[in-house]
């Protein structure tokens, strides 16, 4: 039984008790939220030492790392370096995108040592296979692409991303509009490539209730993915990508009524005016699914800084719905991340999901803050330290500057909190 026939049948589950806790909320509300269909909780029944964490309205927003390895670079034990860097800093999901070296040694090695959700796109694996054994992309074949499903739901992969959107009537659209950058999702490219040399439709989408059947047998949640998604701002919110979520939205459904979880990915590059209304129409014509975003990216022009021009897309897009973020490296754009750029990419989209989590009202977010600002009143450093994101970090560089007074380097005897405090007789506000 998956979770969303379980909450279906009013059955509260083990993982709804275990999110609940985690966010401090009643488990009757995960259960009706699941139910609802918007509120998911990846959770591969294979997945044995799995940490269940939900993903959608009304729950704290959650962040994702990609990593995984490249046909020039990484492997095995580069891959769980970074699975371990992101899991420290506070991703709440990662996801395996190699194409390069062994693939399924690659992503069983993560799962073994991952307790967070992880996520894959099958058809990286599918694809690579057929350029080994066929010489192309091109040649293959469904059973080719289903056949990596089956093998890395059973493996214990939480979530897969699926083109299951990238249909004719979309790539039509994209041909009669005309874009600067085309197609930018891998994935979406190869299923583009595909349908066109074939002069067939996308399987996924033709064959949906094979994948249904397959992800209920795992409890596999979709992630129905962007493949039409804009790669620069000025193809964003065009015909091809609202012809690609039109069909989300009608698979969205048909999802639920097998009794799978999914949520739904979403844009890309988007101007900053423009990301409430793709988060308002992502969760209209897809009924309150959860909606999975990369970024978005404001600007085109951040190569190197792209962390920083996502997290402004994500608090803002998290802001208006948006329930899950898709990190982005300062590598972006320009190579694989390493180590520190999986770091920092975690902890820019945290940064980017608390600030709408205030914003929201989730529970606990704007507590956080009032318990910082009021260790910096007292100049309680252990207890800022303490209460940052990435405390290490922060301690770090708080010893590398550290002043002979109690106030920071920045101020020292002139802090300004400290003057006040002292010359003003006001009262401290007690933590």
């Amino acid at each position: 039984m998956t979770q969303l026939e379980a909450a279906l049948k009013g059955t509260i589950t083990a993982q709804m008790k275990a999110v609940a806790e985690n966010e401090k909320l009643e488990a009757e509300f995960i259960r009706q939220g699941i139910a609802d269909g918007n509120i998911v909780i990846p959770a591969n029944i294979h997945h044995k030492n799995l940490k269940p964490y939900g993903v959608g309205k009304g729950l704290r927003t959650k962040v994702n790392a990609n990593f995984g390895t490249s046909s020039d670079f990484g492997s095995i034990e580069t891959e769980l370096e970074k699975l371990q860097a992101a899991v420290e800093c506070g991703a709440d999901a990662v996801m395996d995108l190699s194409t390069g070296g062994n693939i399924a040694a690659t992503r069983r090695a993560i799962l073994k040592s991952s307790t967070v959700m992880v996520g894959t796109v099958p058809v990286y694996q599918a694809a690579i296979k057929a350029i080994k054994e066929h010489g192309a992309i091109v040649k293959m074949t469904p059973d080719d692409i289903f056949t990596a499903i089956e093998e890395q739901c059973a493996d214990g992969v939480d979530f897969i991303t699926v083109h299951c959107g990238v249909t004719r009537d979309a790539i039509a659209r994209l041909k009669e509009q005309g874009r600067v950058t085309d197609v930018v999702s891998r994935g979406g490219a190869f299923m583009v490539g595909w349908m066109l040399h074939n002069e067939k439709e996308n399987p996924l989408y033709e064959q949906y209730d094979r994948l249904l059947e397959i992800a209920r047998k795992h409890d596999v949640t979709l992630s129905l993915g962007d493949g039409m998604r804009p790669g620069c701002l000025a193809d964003a919110t065009d015909r091809a990508q609202i012809e690609e979520l039109m069909a989300l939205g009608e698979l969205v459904e048909r999802a639920w009524k097998a009794g799978v979880q999914v949520m739904v990915e979403g844009p890309g590059h988007v101007p900053i005016n423009q990301i409430e209304a793709n988060v308002k129409l992502q969760k209209s014509i897809c009924k309150g699914a959860p909606f999975y975003v990369l970024g978005p990216l404001v600007t085109d022009i951040g190569a190197g800084y792209d962390h920083i021009t996502a997290a402004i897309g994500g608090a803002i897009a998290a802001m208006h719905g948006a329930d899950f973020l898709c990190y982005v490296t300062p590598t972006e754009h320009l190579g694989l991340p390493d180590v520190e750029d999986v770091r920092t990419g975690v902890i820019a989209s945290r940064i980017a999901g608390h600030a709408a989590d205030i914003a929201k009202g989730v529970k606990g977010a704007a507590e956080w803050d009032l318990q910082m600002a009021r260790a910096r009143k007292q100049l309680d450093w252990e207890a800022q330290i303490k209460l940052t994101l990435r405390p290490d970090y922060a301690r770090k560089v708080h010893e590398k500057h550290h002043a002979s007074s109690e106030a920071c380097s920045m101020c020292g005897d002139y802090c300004a909190m400290k003057v006040v405090g002292e010359y003003l007789n006001i009262e401290t506000v007690k933590c």
